[in-house]
C-alpha cells in the first residue's frame, strides 16, 4: 500500500475523503443490516470491522490535517472532517437497527464459539451498545446522542481555538538577559525597532521562563499563557462538563467519571486512594524543596515570595548552582537529528527494527520526515512514522502521537501501520541545527513509545490495533521510553556536541543523572494536581466551574494561583474524551511504566532479548487482551509500585 500523496490534499479533498468513506462505511453496514440467513461473524462484526478501517484511514488523510496542515482553509476543512468523523463514530452504538443485528448474532452457535480477539470484540460491542442507552426508550437515546454529538463539536472548537492562538510580549535586548544567543537569533522581529517578539509557543516559552532574568517579564509572559483562548475555551468546557454530567445522569451513572473510567483500570475510588497514598509524602518532601528554592530567590530579591512565574527560573538556577548542570550546555549535546538516529539505533537494536527514510515522502509540509520500518530478521517494510516536529503558524501547539492507519489483518494480508508525531521544537538555523533541551528529548523518546506500540502492533482486528488499550494503561509504553534519556549507557551512544562531535562528557551524565530528582515532589505534585483538576470537573455530584477549579486546587502545586488567568482554557486534554476523567493515568500508567524499565534495569537497559520480550508482549499485543495481564505476561509476576515510589522520593 503506497503512502498518501498528502502534498495533493486540498481544503475540498480534506472533507470528500472522510465523506466518501462514511459512504462506503454505509454501505457495508447495509449489509450488515440486511442479512437474512444465520448470523455469523463474517457477515455481522467483520464488515463493521472493515468499516472502522475506512473511517480510521480517512481522519489519517483528511481530519487529521486540521492538526497540521500549512494552509488555514485545509485546517478548517480538516476540522470539519474530524468533526464528521467523530460524530459518525460515535453514532454507531446509538443506532437501534445495529444493535438488534449484534445482539441477534450474539445469541447464536457462531458467537458461543467465538475466542481470542473477535470473542473480545463481541463483548465490547455489546458494552458499548448498553453504555449508548440502548435499554432506555428511543427519545432518551436521541436526548445522549444529541448531547455527544454536541460534546464532539466542542472539543474540535476547543483544540482549534488553541491551535489558532497568536500571542506574546515584544521585548527590548537588555530584557532578554540570561537567554543564550542562539535563542535570540531565531526570534521573530517585534513591532518596534530593535525588539524581538516571544510568543506563547513552546520554543519561545519554556526556555524564557526556565533563563530570563526579568521577572516582571516571566510573569507577563506566564499570564498570556495561562491565558490562550481564554474566553471562548473556558466557556466551551464548562459546556462540555455540563453536558458530561447530563449524559452520566441520563445513563444511570453518579457521576461522568464513573461512566468514563467504567472501561479504565481504575475507578473513582481507586484514584483517589492511589493519590492519597502519595500526596502526604511528596507534600513533606516538596516543603523542604520550596525552601530551597526560596533562599535561592532571597539571593536576589529579599523579602519576595516565590511565584509561579518563578518556579521554573529558580529550579533552572538551582540545577546549575547545585549540579553545574546548564540547560543550554546540555541541549548542546542534543542536535535533534542525532537525537533521533540515536533514538533509532536503541531501539532498533532493543526491538529489531531498522528506519530508513523515504525520499520525496510528499507529505504536508516540508519540515516533515518520513521513515519506513522494517523488520530486522524478515528484512520487510512493516510501517511508517511521520516526524513533524517543529512549530508553524496553526499547527498543534504541544507534542502527539497519531494513529494514521491501523494495523490490521485484511484480505489474507497485513496492512502496514502508520503513525504521525507532531512536536514543537526548536528550529534549526542558518548558524545552528535544532538543539534540545534534555527535558525534549525525553518528550521525543515519550511520543515515539506510542509511534512504537502504534508500529509494532500484530493485532488482527482494528478495534484493538496499537494504542488501543484501556486509556490508563495507553501511557505506560511511553513513559518507558523517557528512562532511557536518564541512562548512562544510552546517552554515551549518541549524545555528541553539534559542533565538535565530541561525546557528552561522563561527568555531565553523572551530574544530569543526580539532578534528575531534584525537586521531583514539586514536580510529581504538578501532576497530581492536573489529575485533580480533571476529577474536579468530572467527579462531582454536578458539573463544577473550570475557572474556579484552578482556583480551588492551586495548592496542591504549593504555589499559589496566577491571579486573572484561566488555566482550564489551555488544558487541551479536556479536550479530548480519551483524557476526559483519565489525566491520573499519567502518573497511574508511570506506575507500571517504571515496573516493566525494572526489568531491563536487572536485565540490562539495552537487552535486546528483554526488549524483544516487551515487543511481544506489550507492543505486538495492543489491547487484545487486559492491561493488568499484559503487565503480568512481561514481568512474570505481579506488577507493583516499588520502582515508582523510588523514583518520586517515596521508596
Amino acid at each position: 500500500m503506497t503512502l498518501t500523496d498528502y502534498t495533493q490534499i486540498t481544503a475540498e479533498r480534506a472533507l470528500d475523503v472522510v465523506n466518501e468513506a462514511i459512504d462506503n462505511a454505509e454501505a457495508l453496514l447495509g449489509s450488515v443490516i440486511a442479512v437474512a440467513d444465520s448470523r455469523t461473524y463474517e457477515n455481522t462484526l467483520a464488515p463493521i470491522d472493515r468499516a472502522f478501517v475506512l473511517l480510521n484511514d480517512a481522519f489519517g488523510v483528511g481530519g487529521f490535517m486540521s492538526q497540521v496542515h500549512p494552509d488555514e482553509e485545509v485546517r478548517s476543512a480538516g476540522a470539519a472532517a474530524e468533526e464528521k468523523y467523530g460524530k459518525w463514530l460515535a453514532g454507531l452504538a446509538f443506532r437501534r437497527d445495529l444493535y438488534e443485528a449484534i445482539k441477534d448474532y450474539s445469541q447464536t452457535d457462531d458467537a458461543a464459539a467465538l475466542v481470542g480477539e473477535r470473542q473480545r470484540n463481541l463483548e465490547y460491542w455489546l458494552r458499548d451498545f448498553r453504555r449508548a442507552g440502548q435499554d432506555l426508550p428511543a427519545a432518551e437515546r436521541d436526548e445522549i446522542e444529541e448531547l455527544r454529538n454536541k460534546l464532539i463539536e466542542i472539543n474540535v472548537a476547543f483544540e482549534r481555538n488553541l491551535s489558532e492562538w497568536d500571542d506574546g510580549i515584544d521585548v527590548t535586548a537588555e530584557q532578554l538577559a540570561g537567554l543564550p544567543d542562539s535563542y535570540v537569533e531565531r526570534l521573530a522581529k517585534g513591532k518596534r525597532e530593535g525588539e524581538s517578539r516571544v510568543t506563547v509557543t513552546y520554543p519561545d516559552y519554556v526556555p524564557f521562563m526556565d533563563q530570563a532574568q526579568n521577572r516582571p517579564l516571566r510573569q507577563w509572559l506566564q499570564f498570556k499563557f495561562m491565558n490562550r483562548a481564554a474566553t471562548a475555551n473556558i466557556r466551551l468546557l464548562n459546556e462540555a462538563v455540563e453536558l458530561r454530567w447530563q449524559i452520566a445522569r441520563k445513563l444511570g451513572y453518579s457521576t461522568f467519571a464513573e461512566y468514563a473510567m467504567e472501561t479504565k483500570m481504575a475507578d473513582p475510588k481507586a484514584v483517589d486512594d492511589f493519590y492519597g497514598s502519595i500526596v502526604p509524602g511528596l507534600k513533606a518532601l516538596a516543603t523542604a524543596e520550596l525552601e530551597a528554592l526560596q533562599a535561592l530567590m532571597e539571593e536576589d530579591l529579599p523579602g519576595e515570595e516565590i511565584q509561579p512565574w518563578d518556579w521554573a527560573y529558580y529550579d533552572s538556577a538551582q540545577r546549575k548552582r547545585d549540579y553545574g548542570v546548564d540547560d543550554n550546555e546540555v541541549a548542546e549535546y542534543f542536535p535533534l537529528e542525532t537525537a533521533v538516529q540515536g533514538m533509532f539505533d536503541i531501539c532498533g537494536d532493543m526491538f529489531s527494527i531498522d528506519f530508513e527514510e523515504v525520499e520525496d515522502p510528499k507529505a504536508w509540509h516540508e519540515d516533515v520526515s518520513v521513515y519506513a520500518i522494517s523488520d530486522r530478521v524478515t528484512g520487510d517494510v512493516i510501517a511508517h512514522y511521520y516526524a513533524d516536529l517543529h512549530p508553524r503558524p496553526g499547527k498543534f501547539s504541544h507534542a502527539a502521537c497519531w494513529r494514521l492507519r491501523a494495523g490490521v489483518e485484511q484480505d489474507g494480508a497485513y496492512r502496514r501501520p502508520i503513525a504521525a508525531v507532531a512536536a514543537n521544537f526548536t528550529k534549526p538555523t542558518a548558524g545552528s541545527p535544532s538543539l534540545l533541551k534534555h527535558d525534549e528529548a525525553v518528550t521525543l523518546f515519550h511520543e515515539f513509545g506510542h509511534v512504537l506500540h502504534n508500529t509494532l502492533t500484530e493485532v488482527k482486528l482494528p478495534r484493538f490495533s496499537g494504542t488501543a488499550t484501556e486509556r490508563d494503561f495507553v501511557e505506560a509504553p511511553s513513559q518507558i521510553m523517557e528512562n532511557w534519556m536518564w541512562e548512562p549507557e544510552v546517552l554515551s551512544r549518541f549524545a555528541r556536541h553539534y559542533k565538535t562531535a565530541d561525546p557528552i562528557p561522563d561527568e555531565l551524565i553523572i551530574n544530569m543523572v543526580a539532578a534528575r530528582d531534584q525537586n521531583v515532589a514539586l514536580k510529581t505534585l504538578r501532576q497530581v494536581f492536573y489529575g485533580h483538576y480533571d476529577m474536579a470537573l468530572h467527579a462531582g455530584d454536578g458539573p463544577s466551574d473550570a475557572h474556579d477549579a484552578y482556583y480551588d486546587l492551586a495548592d496542591l502545586t504549593m504555589f499559589p494561583p496566577h491571579e486573572g488567568t484561566n488555566f482550564g482554557a489551555s488544558f487541551g486534554h479536556m479536550a479530548n474524551d480519551g483524557y476526559v476523567a483519565g489525566y491520573y493515568g499519567y502518573l497511574w500508567s508511570k506506575v507500571y511504566g517504571d515496573d516493566m524499565f525494572s526489568l531491563f534495569e536487572a536485565e540490562g537497559v539495552l537487552n535486546p532479548d528483554v526488549g524483544m520480550r516487551y515487543r511481544r508482549e506489550i507492543l505486538a499485543k495492543g489491547g487484545t487482551i487486559d492491561g493488568m495481564d499484559l503487565l503480568r505476561n512481561f514481568l512474570g509476576r505481579e506488577p507493583n509500585s516499588e520502582a515508582f515510589l523510588s523514583k518520586i522520593g517515596l521508596g
